[in-house]
């Protein structure tokens, strides 16, 4: 059995993506930080209905204490599949940006990612085979009005996808990144109305976060051995 480390897994996508792998046969590691309490839940769910899960709680920004809590997960076996989710909005006008805004992004998406990813390659690579995924954002790709820290945290992240993809293309590694575009994780109410979303959304409706798992869980599985190296939106064709 495989398995799969989530990060921010106690948010809305982040849990879709692990109750998809643990449908796949992923023995799913539940990653939360400040809501470890919904991890629990959540693994606890993955379990009752069957399927194998637990939950771990860092912070991805603290690299002593991720490297310590990954280095004790791999006592019992390679992390093979990697969906790094983790990350924050703080958003305001880039004149109006503060550093703390600016920093806070970036560290989460950016310096999280290689605190969970880099502990986990070198297993990966002696395994010979591996999925590593990371959720960006339209944001990345298109812009969005006061989201320069936001977009450019995703857009450093999709860089690095393409760049550790080709590092880890013999290796029997994948390396893609999945960009959502207005997906409903529980406050899209508050941010767009019914107007807006058909307005910004050629399919004229949100995405769900188990539409996000069901690319993400295709991308993790032997059937996406090719793919490598791309940003694939998901988005209702939002460009």
């Amino acid at each position: 059995m495989r398995r799969a480390l989530v990060t921010g897994a106690s948010g809305g996508i982040g849990a879709a993506i692990a109750r998809r792998l643990a449908v796949a046969g992923c023995d799913v590691l539940v990653h939360a930080n400040r809501h470890g309490e919904r991890a629990e839940a959540l693994a606890a769910e993955i379990c009752a209905a069957g399927g194998q899960a637990h939950a771990l709680a860092f912070d991805v920004t603290d690299a002593s204490a991720t490297l310590a809590a990954l280095e004790k997960e791999l006592e019992a076996g390679t992390i093979q599949v990697v969906v790094n989710n983790a990350g924050i909005h703080d958003d305001a006008v880039f004149p109006g940006m503060s550093a703390r805004q600016w920093s806070s992004v970036i560290d989460v998406t950016v310096n999280g990612f290689f605190n969970v990813t880099q502990p986990l390659t070198l297993p990966m690579i002696r395994s010979r085979w591996g999925r590593i995924v990371n959720i960006t954002s339209i944001s990345a790709l298109a812009g969005n009005r006061g989201q320069a820290n936001y977009a450019a945290a995703k857009g450093a992240l999709n860089a690095a996808t393409k760049t550790l993809a080709l590092e880890l293309a013999g290796r029997g590694i994948t390396v893609n990144a999945v960009a959502p575009g207005v997906v409903n994780t529980g406050m899209i109410d508050q941010a767009f109305d019914a107007d807006a979303i058909k307005r910004l959304v050629p399919m004229g409706r949100v995405g769900e976060p188990e539409e996000v798992a069901e690319l993400v869980a295709f991308l993790a599985s032997d059937g996406a051995a090719y793919i490598t190296g791309q940003i694939i939106a998901i988005s209702g064709g939002m460009a």
